[in-house]
């Protein structure tokens, strides 16, 4: 089975000469269909980087990205690969729905199909209510479960979510992964999370190491699981 993305020997990168950072050593991994990993290292470690590579929202300065099991670059979105970020990043001047719409309809499909797609994956995360409301009138972990809709209104082959309890109670934060979680589960979906919380990681069957850039040899490619 074509893992959903490759990264062979990439490296990250930023600025040049004496201002140079490198955020992301030379890596070497895979997200095989229906994974569940927990990317795991502090603030700064390059956990975003990595993500952000996975995602082709950036390219390495050397080494490879690519996705065997989706496509070339420009078929990664809108749809097989699904980002959620920590802040729910939501429009502040459209409604709930027209938010999830969005992407889709950038993305070339009609506005009465984005529409009802929008409004099914808000009814899989149980928030039909908040369809009307605008993101100044919900809370912070019902703005980021609309996040988590949003993505999967795409039927993504891949969620990259970029730690997304990071400024949520844990209460909540709790609320938001079981939403994630399942969410994945519905769409068959591989899904890989960074985080620094040592809690979320526990749930997730498969667990990465990061730190100052440098990627811990991660254990084999994980097994697609039953969903």
């Amino acid at each position: 089975m074509s893992a959903l993305v490759e990264v062979r020997g990439a490296a990250r990168t930023f600025g040049t000469g004496d201002t140079a950072r490198v955020a992301l050593r030379e890596t070497d991994c895979e997200v095989q269909p229906a994974a569940r990993i927990a990317l795991m290292g502090p603030s700064g470690s390059g956990k975003s980087t990595l993500l952000h590579l996975m995602a082709g929202l950036d390219e390495p300065s050397v080494g490879t990205v690519t996705w065997p099991g989706i496509g070339d670059r420009d078929e990664l979105r809108p749809g097989p690969i699904s980002i959620v970020f920590q802040g729910p990043s939501l429009l502040p001047a459209m409604s709930v729905l027209e938010n999830v719409a969005l992407p889709l309809i950038l993305g070339g499909v009609s506005d009465e199909g984005a529409r009802a797609r929008a409004a099914d994956s808000l009814e899989r995360l149980d928030l039909t209510d908040l369809a009307a409301k605008l993101p100044e009138e919900i809370s912070g972990g019902q703005a980021q479960r609309v996040a988590i809709s949003r993505a999967l209104a795409g039927e993504p082959k891949l969620i990259l979510a970029d730690e997304p309890t990071g400024q949520l109670d844990h209460d909540i934060g709790t609320t938001v992964i079981d939403a994630l979680l399942a969410a994945a589960d519905h769409a068959g979906s591989g899904l890989l999370i960074s985080t620094h919380d040592p809690a979320i990681a526990d749930r997730f069957p498969t667990r990465w190491l990061m730190a100052d850039g440098e990627l811990s040899a991660p254990a084999a490619a994980p097994l697609p699981m039953e969903v």
